[in-house]
């Protein structure tokens, strides 16, 4: 039998198959003459993000493949919804001329975009950074590190798993490189919604990290950075140093420092605590969030950092102040807060114009953004320093009005610069001479032209005749055919119309040449002389970025000041006592949704750690609880980033720590229950609290049976008040049994959310007032859902028989009158051997080390005990 047949594959798939073996995990734009192509499994994926025609290529033959491409000139169009879509792209370009190779085209990949490293305006945010991380999995600890490639930002950081958690959920990185040895401990520990990259495992080793990072800055040692120490992070770091190069980034000079993320100056709060918030992301539709409520920023820079301090608020009283003062002053002087945005509405976006300054990725309309941006900072500097702020002076002091830089780019440049510089007329008069003369030959032509017009007519005596040009022929004489017979003989035919006939000249052809040759060298020069500006601006990345940061912080500050003037925000009072008192404050972001002519209606809270150092919130379903909760948990956070607050008074003791549980939320793809979800939160808080703490605690218990979750509730609270740090504590639940605990705590007190009850419906009043509640008006509230009025007016039944056995169990008859339970009383026999069995358990059992976890088990070794005993006397 014949062997088969090998598949003959042409020598274009032949190129573009080895270059995919070197991508395989990339999608491969392959640049076939004017367009990009993808094919195979690239082409289908291809087919259904951009909603283009899938075709084939080599229909009905053996090598028949998938194709889909579009116009080279889409790519920018094209290639951020590929990116966004999650996919790494690797663009192959042609190398070389095709008109002067007899061969296949050369061909190669000049840049693999990956979400974590685009530099695209279509794919990034202007208000979010674009963050690639890098995270790595040392022996004890962690190392991470963020770079955004597009600002030049570079930071990292090392810790336990909760940390890099933490961070990871701050910073919200759109790619992160774990080592390939790892994947399933990030994904156990992390989680799947992030996209990620794993690399081989040698890349993550110190020797490498290190001299890569000193190699990028030119330096011997990486003390000057203050990142030294952090081994594990310097590995991370090194990690993206690696894949940059990797994915064809390597002109990274707007990279000119590495920071440390600074644990210790900023508030704590961990992944539960901010998801908890709604910070900055909701998993809620259409939700609005902290951020979309006080971002007030005008420039990018501002919107990124804003964003920044709101993820990392500080806990140094002396620099939140200095940001209060600063906002202070900018209420107080109106037309200085005017004058100063107006002036940053001019300003573009500073950070990704100089980061492509450094790429080589900047066009020549961007560069006059980026003089208009640096002129429009001038008036700012002025106003900064002669403002009667001290901080505000110290702003002003440091922002660069980069003179030098402004007069070149306008001497360069021409005032209307276009954005490709191909069209042309980029650069200004002046600059080079024989720029200027190729011009005045290219573009004085209109008058040549006109004088050979008029010659040859006269020459001829030919009224009708035109000079013209197209792509095809270039330029020509024509003449209609009613004068044919007048054309002289030196003129050569070029092309025939239906009513005309086209000539060219001697004099014409050689006024083609030089035109054309001109245009070419205009082309040639203006590229050779805007290349060159470029790479002399790069000298001014430093202190370009430099203006972009001080920028950022103005205009976060003159955000707080205008949301604190259209909202009627104060300035809180901060201090070093553990004592947290607000008045008449206010939910930032529920009063903002409220209809209109309504108002919110304000609560005091009062936490401190000697007199009342937990309260105990209770009352029904609706009334208010988790509002007041959280609402005071962003008074703090809002007053600790530098903001005013919605209060009318607001004193506030340095809190290192916001910890929340509120609202259920289960986790049933990573197999665990909502109660299991509730109880891994609650242990996070009671293993790190300290006594600057703000612990906020949302019906703890509610996820398993009703003794269970009182008991749980009721261990946990006695934790919090018997801890030493004694943490400020409010605690939100419907266990109104709880309000027990107000009688044998000393620093517990009871508070709840008032409600009116007007007949057979209930009013809530949200008004936070001292006393338990004894009521949970489920039943209320499930009518006011519109819940069926027969399921209403059973459970009205159900709940009065209910309550009626309760209170006969209160009274004793059911144990004076039930044999069971005459047994139940005559188990706890004074004399009984159990009893001083359990004495001798209880006693020795260590309460300041006991886990949650422990104290559920220990209370199951008892129940047990009782069971058992139980049984034998019955």
């Amino acid at each position: 039998m014949a062997a088969k047949k090998a598949k003959q594959t042409t020598p274009l798939m032949k190129q573009y198959n080895s270059i995919k073996e070197k991508y395989p995990d990339a999608l491969l734009l392959f640049r076939i003459g004017d367009f990009y192509e993808t094919f195979g499994e690239d082409a289908v994926k291809t087919t259904r993000i951009l909603n283009i025609v899938l075709t084939k290529r080599g229909s009905g033959t053996e090598v028949e493949t998938a194709l889909a491409g579009f116009p080279h000139h889409a790519l920018n169009t094209y290639l951020p919804k590929l990116v966004k879509a999650g996919l790494r792209v690797a663009i192959c370009d042609q190398l070389e001329d095709p008109k002067l190779t007899k061969t296949i085209v050369k061909r190669g990949v000049t840049e693999l975009v990956t979400p974590g490293v685009a530099m695209n305006d279509e794919v990034l945010n202007s208000k979010t950074n674009n963050f690639l991380c890098a995270v790595h999995y040392g022996k004890k600890i962690m190392g991470i590190s963020f770079l955004d490639v597009s600002t030049g930002e570079f930071l990292t950081a090392q810790g336990p798993a909760e940390y890099i958690d933490k961070l990871l959920q701050n910073f919200s990185p759109s790619e992160v490189l774990v080592q390939k040895n790892h994947k399933k401990d990030f994904t156990k520990t992390f989680g799947d919604s992030f996209h990620c990259f794993y690399l081989e495992d040698w890349i993550f080793k110190m020797d490498y990290a290190y001299e890569s990072l000193n190699e990028h800055f030119q330096t011997k040692s990486l003390k000057g950075f203050g990142v030294e120490h952090l081994a594990e992070g310097i590995i991370a770091s090194g990690a993206i140093l690696y894949y940059l190069g990797e994915t064809r980034h390597n002109k990274l000079q707007h990279i000119t420092s590495i920071n440390r993320i600074a644990e210790e100056e900023y508030v704590w709060m961990d992944r539960f605590t901010i998801r908890n918030l709604e910070l900055y992301h909701s998993t809620a539709q259409n939700a609005v969030t902290l951020l979309d409520v006080i971002d007030q920023t005008i420039s990018p820079m501002g919107g990124r950092m804003l964003k920044r301090w709101l993820a990392l608020p500080l806990k140094n009283a002396e620099k939140i102040r200095s940001r209060h003062q600063v906002v202070s002053y900018l209420i107080e002087n109106g037309a200085e807060l005017e004058s100063i945005q107006k002036n940053i509405k001019r300003i573009s976006d500073l950070e990704r114009l100089i980061s492509k300054v450094a790429t080589g990725k900047i066009c020549p309309r961007e560069v006059l953004h980026l003089n208009n941006s640096l002129e429009a900072i001038v008036p700012i500097k002025a106003l900064a320093i002669k403002s009667k702020d001290e901080a505000l002076k110290v702003i002003g002091d440091q922002l660069q009005d980069c003179e030098v830089l402004r007069t070149k780019i306008k001497a360069t440049l021409h005032e209307d610069a276009p954005v490709n510089i191909v069209k042309g007329n980029t650069i200004a008069r002046g600059v080079n001479t024989e720029l200027d003369e190729l011009r005045d030959i290219a573009f004085s032509g209109k008058d040549y032209l006109n004088g050979m017009l008029e010659r040859e007519t006269q020459a001829t005596g030919i009224t009708s005749l035109k000079i013209g040009s197209n792509n095809v022929y270039g330029y020509y004489i024509e003449v209609r055919n009613s004068h044919k017979d007048k054309v002289p003989e030196e003129w050569i035919r070029k092309q025939t119309l239906v009513n005309a006939e086209r000539y060219i000249t001697e004099e014409l052809k050689e006024y083609e040449a030089k035109i054309l040759g001109a245009e070419e060298k205009i082309l040639q020069l203006e590229q050779e002389i805007f290349g060159k500006l470029v790479s002399w601006l790069a000298d001014y990345i430093q202190p370009v970025q430099q203006n972009a940061r001080l920028i950022g912080q103005l205009d976060c500050l003159c955000s707080f000041a205008t949301h604190a003037i259209s909202e009627n925000y104060i300035q809180p009072d901060i201090d070093d006592s553990f004592e947290l008192d607000i008045k008449e404050g206010r939910h930032p972001v529920i009063e903002k949704q409220l209809p209109i002519g309504e108002s919110y209606v304000t609560n005091n809270v009062f936490l401190d750690t000697t007199t009342q150092q937990i309260i105990m919130i209770t009352g029904p379903n609706m009334s208010g609880k988790s509002a007041i909760l959280r609402q005071t948990a962003l008074i703090v956070l809002l007053a600790q980033m530098g903001s005013f607050v919605p209060a009318q008074s607001a004193k506030i003791g340095l809190v290192d720590k916001i910890f929340t549980r509120v609202g259920a939320s289960d986790n049933i793809s990573m197999g665990e229950s909502t109660f299991m979800v509730e109880m891994n939160e609650t242990a996070s808080i009671l293993n790190n609290i300290s006594d600057r703490s703000l612990v906020l605690l949302d019906e703890i218990g509610r996820g398993t049976s009703t003794y269970d979750g009182i008991s749980i509730a009721w261990a946990i609270t006695e934790y919090l008040h018997e801890h030493p740090s004694h943490p400020k504590t409010l605690f939100a639940t419907h266990y109104h049994e709880l309000n027990e605990m107000g009688e044998t705590f000393k620093r517990i007190q009871n508070h709840n959310v008032s409600v009116k009850e007007l007949k057979d419906t209930v009013l809530f009043l949200r008004k936070l007032v001292p006393g338990g509640s004894a009521h949970s008006f489920g039943i209320h509230v499930a009518k006011m859902a519109g819940m069926p009025q027969q399921v209403i007016h059973r459970a009205n039944k159900i709940l009065k028989k209910l309550e009626k056995s309760h209170q006969m169990e209160d009274s004793g008859e059911i144990l004076k009158n039930s044999a069971e339970n005459e047994m139940q009383l005559s188990f706890f026999n004074l004399d009984d051997p159990l009893l001083a069995e359990l004495k001798e358990e209880l006693l020795h059992i260590d309460i300041d080390t006991l886990t949650p976890v422990e104290a559920l088990m220990k209370l199951n070794e008892i129940k047990r005990m009782l069971v058992s005993k139980q049984k034998i006397k019955a």
